[in-house]
């Protein structure tokens, strides 16, 4: 059994989420005892920091170095934090997934990916042994780099539902897994989810808000129907899966080119962009026959958007991770935590049907602690996860 903390700031970049869990492996069945949660904000002149270098924007190598290093000890501290809290002692393994800051992708091609949050801050606080660097791999391997969390959803739920099932995580992008019996499984990203609403919502606010708490703005408003058919014409929701996108693409720039020099209400422009989220999750899932829905996700706390979710998708039952013992916001971390526990035993991380590489690799780079890890012997890929000590209560984020 190795204690493993897995850790992943998501697409909002609003805030660390880390998981503490035990793993153990035996044959092919992987054994979680999660135990505890956190979500640390960011400091406000960080997020403030990002905020000006992410894309569209142009930034320079030193801000690049500087949000690097300032990243990768404000995870360091936060690890440091859960590990004491959930285990008493430092962990044995961080699997730390950084901050996303460019996704490179040309049509439906995913050539390249950055995140920051340089690991040896966090080896050299806690002393764990940490993987990092996790999707690189699977894009040199010919995939998409995500999503990863498919490796999580098809573990959890492997066993042999006769129904179609898709799980479903509402970050700032939205990504689905399909799970079907008799077929491989697949995942792609499917769009927006809070990318454009937060935008908007910062930008008509002038950041005095970050995003629509509860989903009231857009439940006052009325769907502005040109802008909905502007903004669902976007190419990308045409290709074909396996695909991924990201802030490179649905930014407030692209909002406000779809704009262009109309008056729209606050109110009115979040109701659309709200809709746009979810028909385009809707027909994603839709176009598979999904009869059961998995969310997770800060999207999950938005009921507009859930809401909206539910109302084109009448015939789907819509449930969150918290079904299967793991809290929505802690289902990102716990893909981090399993996936760093599979790279130190040498085992691939990726399920290959859903990202699209060759095959599956082991992913990530590894930054030594200061002990050796003792591992599990002839440890081979698992085909189920099974969470032994579920997790509900977690410490609320920004965004609850």
């Amino acid at each position: 059994m190795l204690k493993v903390i897995g850790m992943i700031s998501g697409t909002s970049f609003d805030a660390i989420e880390a998981l503490a869990v035990e793993l153990e492996l035996d044959g092919e069945r992987l054994t979680a005892d999660l135990l505890a949660h956190s979500s640390t904000p960011y400091p406000e002149e960080l997020r403030a920091a990002l905020a000006v270098m992410l894309p569209p924007a142009a930034t320079t190598l030193e801000q690049v170095c500087r949000a690097d290093a300032a990243i990768g000890q404000h995870f360091a501290l936060a690890a440091e934090e859960t590990a004491t809290a959930a285990f008493g002692e430092p962990a044995d393994v961080i699997a730390s997934h950084g901050q996303t800051v460019f996704h490179w992708v040309v049509g439906s091609r995913a050539m390249n990916t950055l995140q920051l949050g340089q690991a040896a801050f966090i080896a050299e606080l806690t002393g764990s042994t940490v993987v990092h660097d996790l999707r690189v791999r699977d894009i040199a391997a010919g995939g998409q780099g995500a999503p990863l969390a498919s490796l999580i959803d098809v573990l959890l739920l492997a066993d042999g539902a006769a129904h179609v099932r898709g799980v479903l995580n509402l970050g700032g992008i939205a990504n689905v897994t399909i799970i079907a019996p008799g077929r491989a499984p697949i995942a792609f990203d499917t769009g927006p989810a809070n990318a454009l609403i937060d935008a908007a919502i910062s930008w008509r606010t002038q950041g005095r808000e970050t995003y629509d708490r509860d989903g009231v703005t857009a439940a006052r408003g009325t769907v502005d129907e040109p802008l909905f058919r502007a903004l669902m014409a976007e190419p990308y929701y045409q290709l074909t899966p396996p695909k991924s996108t990201g802030k490179e693409l649905f930014h407030l720039e692209y909002l406000r080119r779809h704009i262009g020099d109309r008056e729209i209400a606050t109110g009115d422009l979040l109701a659309t962009l709200t809709a746009v989220s979810a028909q385009t999750v809707a027909t994603a899932l839709g176009g598979y026959g999904v009869t059961e829905v998995v969310a997770a996700g800060g999207g999950t706390r938005n009921p507009a958007l859930m809401d909206a979710i539910a109302q084109r998708m009448p015939r789907a039952r819509i449930v969150t991770t918290d079904t299967y013992g793991v809290a929505e916001a802690a289902k990102e971390a716990l893909a981090m935590a399993v996936i760093g526990f599979l790279t130190v035993h040498g085992l691939p991380g990726v399920v290959a049907s859903c990202t699209g590489a060759r095959r599956a690799v082991v992913l990530g780079s590894i930054v030594p602690g200061l002990k050796p890890l003792t591992l599990s012997a002839g440890a081979r890929s698992p085909s189920r996860l099974v969470v032994r000590t579920p997790l509900f209560a977690t410490t609320a984020s920004e965004r609850a």
